[in-house]
């Protein structure tokens, strides 16, 4: 399927099918569906992308909060175990595990939400290089660049989705 043949699924069948390419939140597929048609993978992910930039600041820091930790043991959605797979976050030694583990726990205290990496661009030493740097941050700069990362997640989901893995 292509983003033209997507166009034309009425808007159940779009936000079953694109529904998961930003985590736990259908109502970006729902609310992208409305500006069709879609020319091209870049054109339907810019209006996603879009979306969320013009949705209000609280669903945002929603859509940042449904990121699971990265490294968790607990269960997560598919598309994120094969993401953290991917990154090598299913066979950490123990202490990449417990320093993954304290700096994601301290990055969530200071910005009240999940440290959001595409995981698929990284290893677990340029994660943990990564959290290193941002948990200093500025606050509002983090909440800009966990939606990037966001964004590049997003890519990569519907690059699976319309073009194959």
């Amino acid at each position: 399927m292509d983003a033209l043949e997507a166009s034309r699924l009425d808007c159940d069948a779009f936000v079953a099918r694109f529904g998961a390419v930003f985590e736990e939140s259908p109502w970006i597929a729902a609310e992208a569906w409305e500006e069709r048609p879609f020319d091209s993978t870049a054109g339907l992910h810019a209006t996603m992308v879009r979306v969320v930039a013009e949705a209000p600041r609280d669903e945002r820091l929603a859509l940042i909060r449904a990121h699971p930790e990265l490294g968790t043991k607990a269960r997560i959605g598919d598309a994120s175990t094969r993401e953290q797979a991917a990154a090598g976050l299913d066979r950490l030694t123990p202490a990449q595990y417990e320093r993954i583990t304290a700096l994601t726990a301290a990055y969530r205290e200071r910005f009240g939400f999940p440290f959001v990496v595409c995981a698929r661009e990284q290893t677990p030493g340029s994660i943990i290089a990564t959290a290193e740097q941002r948990v200093a941050a500025a606050p509002g700069a983090e909440e800009t660049r966990a939606l990037a990362e966001i964004a590049k997640i997003a890519r990569l989901r519907l690059d699976d989705l319309l073009e194959g893995p």
